[in-house]
C-alpha cells in the first residue's frame, strides 16, 4: 500500500535523501578514511563508529527510497474539514470521557510528524473507523481490550 503524504512531506522527505546520498556519503567517506589512517582497525574505535554511522544511515537511505518511489501524493482539498481524510488532524472523544477530554491525532504517515500532535496511520483499526467520518459521528474499532467507541468533535486541514 503507498504511504500517503503530503506535498510538504514529501518535499522535506527528498531533500533528506538527496543529502544523505550526497553530503552525508561524502563525509561518512571521509571519516572511514581518516580513522583507518590511525591505524590497526580491530582495536580502533573511531572506525567501528563511523562504520556503524554509515550503516545506519545507508537504511535510512533505503528507506527513504522505498517511501519516496511508492509515495502518493494527498493535497488537502481547498481545506475541507467536512470529513476525516489522510492528512486531517482529528479531535476524539473517547466513550465516557468528559467533554473537555479530547485527544488530537494527525491521520497520516509517521513522515507527517508535526510537533505536539500524535501521528496516527489511517490504515490501524481506530484510523479506518475514523476515515470518512464527520464532526459529531460516533465510530467503534476494536481494540486489544474489546471494542471502543470514539466521537469525532474536531477536524482540521
Amino acid at each position: 500500500m503507498p504511504s500517503q503524504l503530503s506535498r510538504e512531506a514529501f518535499d522535506r522527505l527528498q531533500n533528506e535523501y538527496d543529502d544523505l546520498t550526497t553530503r552525508g556519503r561524502i563525509e561518512i567517506a571521509q571519516k572511514i578514511e581518516e580513522a583507518r589512517a590511525l591505524g590497526d582497525l580491530s582495536e580502533n574505535g573511531d572506525y567501528h563508529a563511523a562504520k556503524e554511522e554509515q550503516g545506519k544511515m545507508e537504511g535510512r537511505i533505503m528507506q527513504l527510497a522505498r517511501l519516496l518511489e511508492d509515495a502518493e501524493i494527498v493535497e488537502s482539498e481547498g481545506g475541507d474539514t467536512s470529513v476525516v481524510a489522510a492528512g486531517c488532524v482529528v479531535g476524539i472523544r473517547y466513550e465516557g470521557d468528559d467533554e473537555d477530554e479530547v485527544e488530537t491525532y494527525l491521520l497520516g504517515s509517521i513522515e507527517e510528524r508535526r510537533d505536539g500532535v500524535t501521528v496516527m496511520s489511517p490504515g490501524s483499526p481506530m484510523g479506518k473507523a475514523l476515515m470518512g467520518g464527520a464532526v459529531g459521528d460516533t465510530v467503534s474499532y476494536d481494540a486489544p481490550g474489546g471494542e471502543l467507541r470514539v466521537t469525532i468533535v474536531s477536524i482540521e486541514r
